[in-house]
């Protein structure tokens, strides 16, 4: 259960996230509770699934390479292939869609070869075909929304 700290946390800095060699005590001081609080609360969160991941975002292609791909995988296999997806490190998005390409994510990596080595092991792994969707044209999308009225 998440109480009204919990809920703060989440709704407060999803965008903002402090630039100072102790963020999680800036956010701390900003909610009135300890830095260890704050730290012990987003290992919980995300334990329980509440958070996927506390990192930056950065415009695509100003940091590293990345791409957004797909693959169409049997319905009974798709678990098992999302959590050999999740295995790799450069994978930070996975997602199930109603489509013929049902199973979808984004690399992320600090090169194109390396992006382009995941997404061959990935086929190789699966032996299914990963389809790539490279971006053609940027859309800047603010994904931060109140979480509780």
């Amino acid at each position: 259960m998440m109480d009204d700290l919990d809920r703060r946390l989440l709704d407060e800095f999803q965008r903002g996230f402090p630039l100072d060699p102790r963020p999680y005590a800036a956010i701390a001081g900003r909610l009135g509770c300890t830095e260890g609080e704050v730290l012990e609360r987003l290992s919980r969160l995300k334990a329980e699934g509440a958070v996927a991941r506390v990192g930056a975002t950065f415009r695509p292609h100003r940091v590293g390479s990345s791409t957004l791909a797909a693959m169409a995988v049997p319905e009974e296999r798709l678990e098992g292939v999302a959590a050999l997806v999740d295995g790799f490190e450069e994978v930070n998005h996975n997602y199930q869609r109603a489509h013929r390409l049902n199973l979808w994510f984004v690399v992320t990596a600090p090169a194109r070869e390396r992006v382009e080595g995941v997404m061959a092991a990935i086929s190789r792994a699966t032996g299914l075909e990963v389809q790539e969707f490279p971006l053609v044209r940027a859309h800047r999308l603010d994904l931060g929304f109140p979480l509780w009225n």
